[in-house]
């Protein structure tokens, strides 16, 4: 199943027909995508969006980059809770969206590190960047 993990619908439609499932995305909205990839993402070094850091913080830059890593976990759980429960429902036993999004096979992601600071990716991670964007001659 080709599907885009930001609405998580695709994923629950694989696990429950036991397909395996290709991500195509840029980035999961609170950090989803670390998590279920199990990247490390430490706050303390890793900049966050709207800080403006570089990858070179001193202490006070490193504990604003952690202050906004903190309404994350709570904004991810608001937004992504009626998925989980639908998940639950349809496949008839407890799940996350973490856990659904774990069993991707492959995730296609449109970063570049060149406009983005380099991160680890796992072996199942493959960087596409550019593959939308129009050929000039």
């Amino acid at each position: 199943v080709f599907t885009d993990p930001i609405l998580p619908c695709g994923q629950i439609l694989a696990e429950h027909l036991s397909l395996p499932s290709v991500f195509f995305l840029q980035q999961i909205p609170c950090g989803l995508d670390f998590e279920a990839t199990q990247c490390p993402n430490p706050p303390s070094y890793v900049p966050r969006v709207f800080t403006e850091h570089t990858d070179h913080m001193n202490f006070l830059q490193r504990v604003k980059n952690l202050v906004f890593d903190i309404p994350n976990y709570f904004l991810c759980d608001f937004v992504f809770q009626p998925y989980a429960k639908l998940a639950s429902e349809f496949l008839q036993r407890d799940v996350t969206v973490p856990d659904l999004l774990r069993q991707a096979s492959i995730w296609l992601m449109k970063l570049d590190f060149v406009l983005n600071y380099p991160r680890p990716v796992m072996p199942n991670m493959i960087m596409v960047s550019g593959v939308n964007c129009a050929h000039k001659k």
